[in-house]
Formats: structure tokens, C-alpha cells, sequence
């Protein structure tokens, strides 16, 4: 009977020891420029750190897709994803879950910019696009091509590549303003908060380019974590996470997103973006 404790006991001590040795890791997707998105989120890993009491590390990613096969793969267990990649994500992995958003993702838009040359003032009204050049951001961007393909094909009654004479994907909402800017498209949609921090920076050319419509709300960026977190873990490890990204209150943290805080968010917030996605042919 003692021998027999004395391996539970060891086998506790080793469990013990590998749950507190485990690297609790994370990712986003790059909807900005790579250094930026590195500098903000290892602030965040650093945060993680010290309320999660794990080794925390964020991995960075190229691409929307590759954010979300990294949470399959369980590469990650906790993803900064828009609306339609945290869709995807939790429907490959079920059981997990949304936990916090960005008070702002709760009510998200879209810009749709124009260079000076397609001559379009901007309006209240849907923009009459037929004709010109259009990039979106991403292909599985929620903010940079969903939404501004459902608006677009809502709007003006027929398909995007019925509208426009050439269609791009600049992969980012930063670079899809500097396609605009330099008139490589006439039109683009990008992510408003993406738009509005690089005017604060002064990187974006108002003579050159300018918002002509903005979209009906809608909600998109959320934290996502995957399931089996608890069992890797702990127990209770998951509320922990919840805890923390609603607790993070330091403005240099949320400017870096930027958000003025997080609030609870659950998947059922996001069914409008996943019946859209299957609307438009994005998801089954």
C-alpha cells in the first residue's frame, strides 16, 4: 500500500510539473504590418505571463489561413481572429469557444476608399461602382472582403466580378490603403479602425485617397480559445484566460488593438457573419 501511494505521489509531483512547464501559446491574424502586429502582441504575451502564471508566447503567422490551421493543429490555443476566421476556426475545432471582444467589434464597420481618379465624393447613398478597379484585404478577411462583398452584391444586384473591371487582394488592410493610395485600384475596402489609427499617423494621403461609404454595423474581431485548455492546463484555466483579457486595462495595451477595453463575447454573437459567409459562397 505505501509503494502504491508513493507512485500516485510521483505521478502527481510529474502531471504537476508538466502542467506548469506547458508554453500556453497564441496567435492573430495579420491584418497590419508584420513588425507592428509583433510588437503589439508580445507586449500582450508579457501581460498573459504574468495573470496566467504559464510561459506565454505568441507565434506570429503570414497569413488569415494559416492563423486558423494553427488553432486546428492545436498550435495555438488562443487566437485574435476576425469574424469570419474565428467562425472557421470553431468549426473545426468544436468545443471552442469565444470569450472577449473588443467593445468596438460589438458595432465593427467597413470603409470603402477611393483614389482622387475614380472621382467619387463621399456619401450616405452606396457608391456606383460598376466599372472601376476594387481590392479587398484578405481573402478571409471579415472587415476587408465579407462584409464588403455582401454590401457591394446587395447593393448593386449582382456579383463582384460583375462589377468591377479587375478585383485584387492585397492580403492586409495597411497595404490595401497603400494600393489605394498609389491608384494601383481605384476603390478598396479596409478595416475603419485600421484607417483611422494610420490618418492619426499621418501615413495616409487624404489629397490622394478618402473614405467614400461606410458600412452598416456588425460584429467582428473576438478572442477565441480552443477547447481542452482546462486538461492541458488546469482546471479553471479557461475562466483564468477569460479574466485576464477582460481585466486588461492598461491603455498602452488596448491602444495597441486599438480598443478602449474588452467585454464577454460567446459564438452565438457571430452567427450573422457565419449565415452571411454561407450567403455568399464563403463557407458550407
Amino acid at each position: 500500500m505505501r509503494l502504491l501511494q508513493m507512485v500516485c505521489l510521483v505521478l502527481l509531483s510529474t502531471l504537476s510539473t508538466c502542467a506548469l512547464s506547458a508554453v500556453f501559446t497564441f496567435t492573430a491574424i495579420p491584418d497590419e504590418n508584420e513588425s507592428q502586429l509583433r510588437t503589439r502582441f508580445e507586449k500582450v504575451a508579457l501581460y498573459l505571463e504574468k495573470e496566467l502564471g504559464v510561459e506565454v508566447k505568441y507565434v506570429p503567422v503570414k497569413s488569415y489561413s494559416a492563423a486558423v490551421t494553427a488553432f486546428r493543429n492545436n498550435q495555438v490555443q488562443l487566437a485574435w481572429f476576425g469574424g469570419l476566421s474565428g467562425v472557421q476556426a470553431r468549426r473545426l475545432v468544436p468545443g471552442s469557444s469565444a470569450i472577449a471582444q473588443g467593445n468596438e467589434d460589438q458595432f465593427f464597420k467597413s470603409y470603402f476608399i477611393a483614389h482622387k481618379s475614380a472621382d467619387l465624393l463621399p456619401s450616405d447613398s452606396f457608391p456606383n461602382l460598376n466599372g472601376l478597379t476594387f481590392t479587398f484585404g484578405s481573402k478571409s478577411s471579415t472587415s476587408g472582403r465579407l462584409m464588403p462583398q455582401f454590401f457591394i452584391e446587395r447593393n448593386l444586384g449582382k456579383k463582384s466580378e460583375d462589377v468591377f473591371t479587375r478585383i485584387g487582394f492585397s492580403g492586409d488592410h495597411s497595404r490595401t490603403i497603400t494600393q489605394v493610395q498609389a491608384g494601383a485600384y481605384q476603390v478598396g475596402a479596409v478595416n475603419y479602425k485600421v484607417w483611422e489609427t494610420a490618418v492619426e499617423n499621418g501615413t495616409v494621403d487624404l489629397e490622394k485617397v478618402n473614405v467614400i461609404w461606410q458600412s452598416p454595423a456588425y460584429p467582428d474581431y473576438q478572442w477565441t480559445v480552443r477547447e481542452g485548455v482546462d486538461k492541458k492546463f488546469g482546471a479553471g484555466f479557461k475562466a483564468k484566460i477569460e479574466a485576464a483579457l477582460l481585466g486588461m486595462k492598461d491603455p498602452d495595451l488596448l491602444k495597441s488593438f486599438p480598443r478602449h477595453s474588452f467585454v464577454p463575447a460567446e459564438n452565438a454573437d457571430y452567427e450573422p457573419i457565419e449565415s452571411v459567409a454561407k450567403a455568399i459562397g464563403l463557407i458550407d
